[in-house]
């Protein structure tokens, strides 16, 4: 198999950008919080200890081998491409990158998350906790055969309420150890953890490490949000030689179409520099899932292979 470009990037994304990051000046509201009122699972990851950069080339050819076949896996479960009118997810000959797209927010309300259940590709969704659809949400995700991950909420620095289950500044390893049970009971099976806010938070190495133990003890994955550049997370789960995914790009802090369609190009180049780009945006921005859908097919069609964050972290181990 000839490796081009985006496995190069890949190897540094493994060996260093998954538990690194660059620096970041978050956005307004921290990736927008949800209006909170009613409206009428991948493989478990192993502890891993990161090699400072030795993967070798049949490594790396391993990791997009395991990619291809779980997508030819899901394919099969879904009638195939021709059965499904979905378009193929198996990359051409010539790789650009691999994307991870992850929305957040689930929980709220049924009717903004359909349009994501229906999307043909694989997507990351992230489930808030402690929400009048909460338990319903995660639930058809995993019937849509999308990855259910923990929305979990965590204390801002500009105050605002993140939420129901919020972990805050100042709570001890118990009472961090109680909240992410109480919210895992809800929602599970879930394949792995991202935070909701939680700039706070996520600054204190001493509870990201409880909340990285959680994570490792539970075998489930963890992906940084970094809604903070001073995020304590990264340095953490390098200590613990536990691999985590770090956000790239926020789709949704403009909400009209060009703003959108830019941050996911913007998102495509950092995956043909680097070899992957892992996007964020929310079930509440009526446009996104809309864009997504029309986009993928030109998206597998240059050569962009989209997968969970669980594809990427078990495929890396």
């Amino acid at each position: 198999m000839v490796i081009c470009a985006v496995i190069l990037g890949a190897a540094g994304f493994f060996a260093v950008r998954s538990v690194l990051g660059g620096g970041f000046t978050p956005p307004a509201g921290e990736g927008g919080p949800p209006d909170l009122s009613p409206d009428p699972a991948g493989p478990p990851p192993e502890p891993s200890t990161e090699d400072s950069g030795s993967e070798t080339l049949s490594e790396l050819e391993d990791m997009v081998r395991r990619l291809e076949e779980e997508s030819g896996r899901r394919e099969s479960r879904q009638g195939g491409p021709a059965a499904s009118g979905r378009p193929s997810a198996v990359l051409p000959p010539e790789r650009r990158g691999i994307l991870v797209f992850v929305i957040d927010d689930a929980g709220n309300n049924l009717k903004e998350l359909d349009p994501f259940l229906a999307f043909p590709g694989p997507l990351t969704i992230a489930v808030l906790p402690g929400l009048p659809y909460s338990a319903e949400a995660a639930r058809r995700i995993r019937n849509a055969e999308k990855e259910v991950f923990l929305h979990q909420p965590m204390e801002p620095l500009g105050g605002q309420n993140p939420g129901p289950g919020a972990i805050m500044a100042g709570m001890d390893d118990e009472q961090v150890r109680r909240i992410l049970g109480k919210n895992f009971d809800e929602l599970r099976p879930v394949a792995g953890i991202n935070n909701h806010e939680g700039s706070r938070v996520t600054m204190d190495p001493d509870i990201m490490r409880t909340v990285l133990e959680f994570c490792w003890e539970n075998r489930v994955h963890f992906l940084d949000s970094r809604t903070t550049a001073d995020t304590a997370a990264p340095g953490v789960a390098s200590d613990m030689g536990f691999a985590i995914a770090r956000r790239d790009v926020f789709l949704d802090n403009e909400q009209d179409r060009d703003s959108i369609i830019a941050a996911i190009e913007q998102g495509c180049g950092k995956a043909e520099r680097d070899g992957l780009a892992v996007m964020i945006g929310h079930t509440w921005s009526p446009r996104l899932a809309p864009i997504l859908t029309e986009m993928y097919p030109g998206l597998v069609k240059k050569g962009f292979f989209l997968t969970t964050v669980s594809g990427i972290l078990d495929a890396g181990k």
